[in-house]
């Protein structure tokens, strides 16, 4: 499996970054974009990278917020799969800053093959959109700084993310991981029934070194995850923590991995 950073809060030199997620995931012959960013920033990084966009196969959105889905604005014309809580309206409680997606539910179906889906959809031999992941630790997702339309409470139920079964065991992919890293690793194992973790990347929505934090690094520890690539929402000072207990490394735009 080779995954290519198109869009990331930081950058290596020539290439741009954002507030905004975009990976292009390539396994069994497919490729697969995992968010498109805030904007057309992931098309512009991809073209600077060699990487034709044209030749997608599916895109997945790991949930509805601007910086994971506004870049869906720039392209059109394929499958996508998603959550079918993606397209609701959101906001920020402090400020009241609209999170939402640009494009409603009817645009989409417009542009895109659209699957919504609560259940893992199988995008490749190897490679799973999560669905919606259970809440099932009592650290994580507790607690929201976010709202609907409504007034109530936003817990982001469509989070979601990728995992693909290598030959080492699971690479899982997280967008922001709202539902908790570690309940998305948990969901990511019991949908393939693979217990061993090679490696987790994306975002951790974590930046202080608190409590929720230290169990997340000792859970981590636990499964022995082989490899951390902490990015996006996971800040400073918790993303020096994970990059110093696993020997990671910062996730950038421009970077390439393999697994």
């Amino acid at each position: 499996m080779k995954l290519t950073v198109l869009s990331d809060a930081k950058a290596m030199e020539g290439y741009g970054s954002e507030h905004g997620l975009s990976f292009l995931v390539e396994v069994d012959g497919k490729r697969i974009l995992f968010d498109t960013g805030a904007s057309d920033l992931y098309k512009r990084n991809a073209e600077k990278l060699g990487e034709d966009l044209a030749k997608i196969d599916t895109i997945a959105l790991s949930h509805g917020h601007f910086d994971h889905g506004d870049g869906l604005q720039f392209i059109e014309g394929l499958p996508l799969v998603c959550h079918p809580g993606c397209f609701v309206k959101r906001y920020r409680k402090s400020g009241g800053f609209y999170l939402g997606l640009a494009l409603g539910e009817q645009e989409v179906r417009e542009r895109f093959e659209l699957t919504l889906s609560r259940e893992p959809v199988q995008l490749s031999e190897h490679l799973i959109f999560l669905g919606e992941v259970p809440r099932i630790n009592d650290f994580e997702a507790q607690h929201t700084k976010y709202i609907l339309e409504d007034g109530s409470e936003d817990f982001i139920l469509d989070d979601s993310g990728l995992v693909c079964v290598t030959d080492e065991g699971l690479v899982v992919i997280s967008g922001c991981a709202h539902s908790g890293i570690c309940n998305l690793v948990e969901h990511a194992k019991k949908v393939t029934g693979v217990e061993q973790v090679a490696a987790v990347i994306g975002g951790f929505h974590l930046t202080v070194v608190n409590p929720q934090t230290m169990r997340t690094i000792v859970y981590l520890k636990e499964i022995r995850v082989k490899r951390i690539y902490p990015s996006h929402c996971t800040q400073d000072p918790a993303l020096s923590r994970f990059i110093e207990l696993f020997n990671g490394q910062e996730v950038t735009t421009g970077s390439v991995y393999q697994f």
